[in-house]
């Protein structure tokens, strides 16, 4: 199997079979993400203990397979991270699709480095950003609704 075949593969698993798509009882923070150029529209919800430790991760929405499946494996990555270590993978993760990132931020990202060549698609990184800008934003304790308009 080829690399690009594998990617595929992941994206696509994320995506019909997401792990962290739900509602969540009591979420420490909530807040939701567009992405108007294409559709995608996302709730994040994330639950942080007094440690700032990210215990666990929901995000509900509609949105193409790009979006849906970035925000699901940004959720498998951050859950049991800190708030600081979370914002420093999301930090990796902007780097890498603006081609910017080192090889080891793009190791850290795991099975979302399986977006890598996103970077080639200047519209579907609007998609593959989403969760992430929006996570970043919550983390950073800045308020409203994230949109990816503009940019």
């Amino acid at each position: 199997m080829e690399i690009k075949d594998l990617y595929r593969e992941i994206v696509n698993e994320h995506n019909l079979h997401p792990a962290h798509r739900g509602d969540m009882e009591a979420p420490t923070l909530v807040l939701q993400g567009v992405n108007p150029s294409c559709g995608d529209d996302i709730s994040l919800q994330l639950k942080l203990d007094e440690n700032d430790i990210v215990t666990d991760g929901l995000f509900n929405g509609t949105g193409c397979a790009v979006s849906q499946a970035s925000a699901d494996m940004m959720l498998d990555l951050i859950i049991g991270k800190s708030r600081s270590e979370a914002l420093e993978l999301a930090e990796g993760f902007m780097g890498m699709v603006r081609s910017t990132a080192t090889p080891e931020q793009i190791e850290a990202l795991d099975e979302s480095a399986a977006l890598e060549s996103i970077s080639h698609m200047p519209a579907r990184v609007k998609c593959a950003t989403l969760g992430w800008k929006t996570m970043q934003k919550m983390l950073n304790g800045e308020a409203g609704q994230v949109s990816t308009e503009g940019e």
